[in-house]
């Protein structure tokens, strides 16, 4: 489908009290903000408009002048994202059948492709929401608590998502954690597509009890029974940035482009 025949708006939600990476949103890469950044990728996709979903003036001011981004003033007191982008919608106005990227703030790297892609399954499977994943490769991935991993079904819609390495391989595990087994484990990227309706509805839904467990919010919605669609990202889509390290990783990689 060409871009003129699937219009979306990307949402980027950016909150300056990161708790592992302070001001991260500003933090510089190439002499840019990265919010800056983000923001440039989502116009390079094609969006027809670009949000900024901030609290802080600061935030706002970085991105003053890039032509079609908007910012969103939004309450200092939201408990999410999910929530911020929530406030953003209804100041935007979007109609109810609007589609919304909703990508994180710390993704400076972002395929066009990718958060093309994530348009292109919301509209082709009707889900209520759409995202997308990449193979693990590295058993130091799998394991790592802070790597969401994903199961799907045969129609590739989300079955769960976890910290904890699944699918559990149970004769491949017992004999050696330092080696994957054959099979493909799947890691979740952070980038989402539903409607405007949809992130309302998904905004008033209350906490569930997988989504306090395992502090990820999108098993709130397939607590409530809604489908999540998930395809493998046509495009590297690599890790967002969360530490000082990630942010030292994102520099280097800058330097080799």
């Amino acid at each position: 489908m060409s871009r003129d025949a699937m219009p979306f708006v990307v949402a980027i939600p950016a909150r300056y009290a990161s708790t592992r990476l302070p001001g991260k949103p500003l933090r510089l890469l190439g002499g840019k903000p990265m919010v800056l950044l983000v923001a440039e990728r989502a116009l390079q996709a094609g969006a027809s408009e670009v949000w900024i979903a901030t609290d802080d003036a600061r935030i706002a001011e970085a991105v003053d002048g890039l032509g079609g981004v908007h910012v969103a003033m939004t309450a200092s007191t939201h408990a999410s994202g999910t929530d911020r982008l929530a406030e953003c919608a209804r100041i935007a106005g979007w109609s109810p059948q609007t589609r919304v990227v909703n990508l994180q703030g710390d993704e400076p790297f972002a395929p066009a492709a990718g958060i093309r892609a994530v348009v292109e399954l919301l509209t082709a499977s009707a889900a209520e929401m759409a995202t997308l994943a990449a193979p693990i490769d590295t058993a130091e991935d799998l394991f790592d608590p802070n790597v969401v991993k994903l199961v799907r079904n045969s129609a590739g819609d989300a079955l769960y998502f976890s910290r904890a390495p699944i699918p559990w391989h149970r004769d491949g595990f017992a004999r050696d954690r330092e080696q994957l087994p054959p099979g493909q484990w799947l890691r979740h990227i952070g980038i989402y597509g539903y409607t405007a309706d949809f992130l309302q509805r998904f905004a008033a839904m209350p906490a569930g009890t997988l989504e306090q467990v395992e502090s990820l919010e999108q098993l709130r919605v397939m607590e409530a029974g809604c489908r999540i669609a998930v395809a493998i990202t046509p495009e590297h889509f690599p890790p967002g940035i969360d530490t000082p390290e990630d942010l030292l990783r994102a520099e280097a990689r800058l330097a080799q482009a």
